[in-house]
């Protein structure tokens, strides 16, 4: 319980922030033709940011099954690497189908906070911290759709800004008292520049990118700072 409980406090801050990103999303796919209930079942049933903006994009446009499919499998496809990454942490015994839950709940602010917990982090943990983002994002869609005919685009759009202003939040901390964290996040953010703004690399996808950087990042960190294991995780 007490984790559980632990897993709601860390929780809530992500919740309160995807209110406001997903409530522009609720607008923008009401606005854009889709009916509301449709909007909330995509937040209910895919619970990203990027990958739901663009492929209800590429849905208002008109586009096939196999482009909407790629490209959101694209954009998305980082998480693998993050449900990969906090698999390792979860304590011994965790079952398969916890993990599937787990890997359904995991964005970036998730898994930035179970990423950054020290040692291994229990089930009753994870249930608790992806609870409330659930719940905000859906909720926060609902609300956008409802409202979609009241709310003006300026204040809509300036809303998307949330999103990143929520993550940034969430890094800085750990990495002010980690030397490690703060290199692993310097060299992501230095080869995400070097991708977006060198023409050289144009031809890569936007989704491409953000992978090339957190393997980068990753491989920074493995090398400089590896993990020592422990006797009982040999």
């Amino acid at each position: 319980m007490n984790d559980l409980k632990r897993g709601i406090r860390k929780g809530i801050p992500i919740a309160l922030g995807y209110l406001s990103v997903s409530f522009t999303f609720g607008v923008k796919a009401v606005n854009g033709g889709l009916p509301a209930w449709v909007a909330v079942l995509i937040s209910l049933s895919n619970l990203t940011s990027a990958g739901q903006f663009a492929g209800t994009t590429l849905i208002i446009a008109g586009s096939t099954y196999f482009e909407i499919a790629v490209t959101t499998f694209v954009i998305n496809i980082r998480y693998m690497l993050m449900s990969l990454a906090l698999s390792q942490k979860l304590v011994r015994g965790t079952g398969r189908l916890q993990r599937c839950i787990f890997g359904f709940g995991i964005t970036d602010e998730v898994f930035a906070v179970a990423a950054g917990e020290s040692g291994k982090i229990s089930a009753s943990y994870m249930y608790g911290l992806i609870s409330l983002p659930i719940v905000g994002w859906t909720a926060g869609t609902a609300l956008g759709a409802v409202a979609s005919d009241i709310m003006p685009p300026i204040l809509a759009s300036a809303m998307e800004l949330g999103l990143y202003a929520m993550f940034i939040a969430i890094i800085l901390p750990p990495a002010k008292h980690s030397r490690a964290i703060a290199l692993v996040i310097a060299a992501a953010v230095t080869v995400e520049c070097i991708l977006y703004y060198i023409p050289l690399f144009n031809w890569i996808s936007g989704g491409f990118k953000v992978i090339i950087a957190a393997i980068a990042a990753a491989v920074t960190g493995a090398v400089l700072y590896p993990v020592k294991k422990e006797a009982d995780d040999v």
